[in-house]
């Protein structure tokens, strides 16, 4: 008990901080999710150019159907 008072008052600015605010991270988890994805996708590249590019066509939500008329969502 004394160990989660002395870390609750160690952390006390934070949890005010977060009461005020609401924000959490878990938008940046998701988004570092999507890079992990791309970056298992990248595999076998050299180069870097490339897994930047992989890394904008996860994350952009590009609606490729306006200009592919082909294309199937994954």
């Amino acid at each position: 008990m004394r160990k989660a008072v002395h870390t609750s008052k160690r952390h006390w600015e934070g949890v005010i901080n977060w009461k005020r605010s609401q924000v959490n991270n878990g938008l940046l988890e998701g988004l570092n999710s999507l890079i992990q994805a791309a970056k298992a996708k990248a595999r076998g590249y050299r180069s870097v150019k490339n897994f930047t590019i992989i890394v904008y066509l996860l994350t952009g939500k590009l609606n490729f159907s306006k200009i592919n008329l082909h294309f199937i969502p994954i």
